[in-house]
Order: C-alpha cells, then sequence, then structure tokens
C-alpha cells in the first residue's frame, strides 16, 4: 500500500505543479468587467465574445478511459451549436464550440484549458473531476469563467463558476445503496464492496458509501484502484473471499465491463451497482454484455437518451439524423444538458446586456427550475450545492433504444435527504 500512496501523493504534486507553471503565464490580476467593452446591440462583451460570435470551449476526453462517453458529450453540444446557429444564434451572434481532447491525462487538460481561457466566455464541457478540481484555483481566482463540467465531484462545489449538474457522486452513490438495500436484498450486518479510482472521483463516491453503509448498518469492504486499471479480477476475488452481498463501483465503462464478468464467471453473482460514469452501452457487445444485463444498475442525474419524452425522442432523432453511424448512451444527455443550460444563461445575460463572464456567471443565478426534458429540475441558485439531489437508476437492456431501461424514477433515499453534502 505504500508505493500506492506514494503514487498517489506524486500524482498530487505533479498536478499541483503543472497549475503553478500555467498560472504563471497568466496575468495574477482577476478579471473584471473592466475588461469589458460594449458592443452590438449595446451588450457589453469580454472574453469569447464579439459582435458576431460567442465563443465556448469543450475539454473532452475521446481517447482515453472514458473516450466513448466524451464522443457523444462532444457530438451532443456540436448538435446543439448547430440548431441555435440555425435559428439565429443567441443574442444576435453566432455560437462556436472550440474542441480539444485531453485523453483523460492531466498535463493534456491543463494545458488545454490554459490554452483556450483567455479565447472563450466559458465551458460547457470539461470531463475529469481531478482536471477540474485542478484548475478550480485559477477559475475561482483569476478567470471566472463559468464550467459546466461532465464530472460530479462534491469537491467542485462552492465555486460560483464550476456549477455540478445533478446529483454529487457521494449523494448518488448514497441513492444507489438505498436501491441495493429495499430492492436487491442487502440488509443489516451485511458486507458490501465498493471498487473505486483513487482521486476526486472515487474518494467521493466512497464517502457516500460509507455514510449509506452506517445507516443501513453494512460494513464497506473497499478496493482502490487506478483508471489505468482494467483487469478486475484481483478484486473480484478480494471482494469473493470477504463474502460480501452486493458491490458498488465508481470507475469507468471498461472497469464495469471486467468487474462484472469476472464477477459472474468465477460465481460471485450479486448486485453491482455503479456512478452515473461507470457504463456505456457498447458494453453490451463484448463477452460481458449477458452479465451486465442480469446483475448490473447503475445511477444517473437524469433519465436515460431512451426516455419516453419529447425531449428524449425529439433529441434522439436529431442526432440519429446527424451522426448515422453512432449509438446513443447517456452522454448525449450529458452534453445536451450542459449546453442547454449554458445557453440559457447566456440568452438570460442577453436580456441584461451583459455577455461578459461575470454577467453569464449571475444569469445561471436564476435559473432555479430548469429542465432539460430529462425528468429532472435543476437548481442553480445556491453554488454550495448541487443542482438537484435526484438519481435515476437504470439497467443495461439491448432490447431499448439507447441500450438503457429506467427501473426507478427520479427519487431522493431518505439518507441522501439528510446528508449533509461538503
Amino acid at each position: 500500500m505504500n508505493h500506492r500512496r506514494r503514487a498517489v501523493r506524486g500524482l498530487a504534486a505533479a498536478v499541483a505543479a503543472l497549475v503553478a507553471l500555467t498560472a504563471a503565464g497568466c496575468s495574477s490580476k482577476a478579471k473584471s468587467s473592466d475588461d469589458s467593452g460594449t458592443g452590438a446591440g449595446g451588450v457589453k462583451a469580454g472574453e469569447g465574445v464579439t459582435d458576431k460570435t460567442i465563443t465556448l470551449g469543450a475539454l473532452t476526453d475521446m481517447t482515453g478511459v472514458y473516450a466513448t462517453l466524451g464522443k457523444s458529450v462532444t457530438q451532443a453540444q456540436q448538435l446543439y451549436v448547430k440548431q441555435v446557429n440555425a435559428s439565429g444564434g443567441i443574442c444576435g451572434r453566432q455560437l462556436e464550440l472550440t474542441v480539444r481532447d485531453h485523453g483523460y491525462d492531466p498535463q493534456k487538460a491543463l494545458s488545454a484549458y490554459t490554452e483556450l481561457e483567455p479565447k472563450v466566455v466559458g465551458f460547457p464541457q470539461f470531463i475529469g473531476s481531478p482536471f477540474v478540481a485542478a484548475v478550480k484555483p485559477r477559475v475561482d481566482g483569476q478567470d471566472k469563467g463559468l464550467v459546466l463540467p461532465q464530472a460530479w465531484s462534491a469537491s467542485l462545489l462552492g465555486s460560483p463558476y464550476i456549477r455540478v449538474l445533478g446529483s454529487t457522486y457521494d449523494v448518488e452513490t448514497i441513492n444507489a445503496v438505498d436501491f441495493l438495500v429495499t430492492e436487491k436484498g442487502l440488509k443489516a450486518g451485511d458486507k458490501l464492496g465498493h471498487v473505486y479510482f483513487e482521486g476526486d472521483y472515487g474518494e467521493n463516491a466512497l464517502k457516500g458509501s460509507r455514510y449509506a453503509a452506517e445507516k443501513a448498518g453494512l460494513t464497506v469492504v473497499e478496493q482502490k484502484i487506478k483508471p489505468t486499471d482494467n483487469d478486475m479480477s484481483a478484486q473480484v476475488a478480494a471482494l469473493k473471499q470477504a463474502g460480501v452481498k452486493g458491490i458498488v463501483l465508481s470507475a469507468g465503462p471498461r472497469q464495469a465491463a471486467s468487474l462484472v464478468g469476472v464477477a459472474a464467471a468465477t460465481g460471485l453473482k450479486v448486485p453491482v451497482i455503479g456512478n452515473n460514469s461507470a457504463f456505456a452501452p457498447q458494453l453490451l457487445g463484448t463477452q460481458a454484455g449477458p452479465a451486465l444485463e442480469k446483475m448490473y444498475w447503475f445511477a444517473s442525474p437524469s433519465l436515460p437518451i431512451g426516455a419516453d419524452t419529447p425531449a428524449a425522442k425529439k433529441l434522439v432523432a436529431d442526432y440519429k439524423a446527424a451522426y448515422p453511424s453512432d449509438g446513443l448512451d447517456n452522454g448525449i444527455v450529458a452534453g445536451w444538458t450542459a449546453a442547454t443550460v449554458f445557453g440559457e444563461a447566456l440568452k438570460k445575460a442577453c436580456e441584461s446586456k451583459d455577455l461578459t463572464r461575470e454577467g453569464v456567471d449571475k444569469a445561471l443565478l436564476t435559473l432555479n427550475g430548469y429542465d432539460a426534458g430529462f425528468g429532472m429540475k435543476h437548481d442553480f441558485g445556491d453554488p454550495k450545492a448541487p443542482s438537484s439531489r435526484e438519481s435515476v437508476i437504470i439497467q443495461p437492456d439491448k432490447s431499448v433504444a439507447g441500450g438503457m431501461r429506467t427501473v426507478r424514477t427520479p427519487f431522493v433515499s431518505e439518507a441522501a435527504r439528510s446528508y449533509a453534502v461538503k
């Protein structure tokens, strides 16, 4: 375990050093409305905004741990930009989305943020809780551009500029454990396995499972892994030996396929539930597909892409028309939701004639009941709180659109309702 702790400390030190280097190249003076001017239509404009365009940034992962989801998030946002521009744009300006793929590499993520930050009004996409957390001091201290990450760590709360869309990982995990207890038979005295990524994502989810386990009388058996660990054989063996009756997974799709596949093959046939980023429908085409359909569920901050809502049906049709060779997954929902939230903030900022970063940030605070059409209402009025505490429980099912079906509609467990997010 000592070598693993040293590795974690080494990664943290490297990220901190990279942040310091990128910050050193920037002015220490906080940006403000004084840096902006008045443009077309009498609207104040700042970074990323001209009389003709509004430029947004997307820091994605299309070659790393979340490659399949990153591609879907990005394409959904490109579709949103295309549709908005075809309808005349926002505030008399066309949207532009500048994309950089960081491949879930900390150095690439920070370099891409440093490159794009001066050129954009904000980011409707930033994948990777550790990377968002690394730039948070810069965002809060001097950059002040709105970031809507595809990351749900509670460490991102409290910032007026980085806003979590949906429940944080700890709240989501509490809801997930409630599902195992109320519907999958776990009871007081049972052991609950938890396999999780080291870093912000996994550590935050672990807080949730520990809290939920204490409330339910369960004992958590922990297994920490790295994002590069794809073979879960050792973890499954350890959990089987410990006698767990259920497993929580806070990792990526690859780890989900390996864990569930190995568990089924070795006779550890217990329910497994993942966080929202721990599944991609493409897994159903792998050898683990049948096992995933039988013994895997995951929690989500929204209804799935195949939901029976007008917004979901329209998005499916539009996405298929735009990308006919690509499948459907919940990355599309995440990307579309973030893009539409950012778009609504821009529209309200335009009404106030202030498209500076400060104006967009203030506009977001006024969105206190926003629904992108996927079953959740988001309240952005309090930067210290997630926009929702609700979760949806979804089961892989290749027979339905998007390979996912809803088994529990949006809910908040009693434990999650009383939990103090911090």
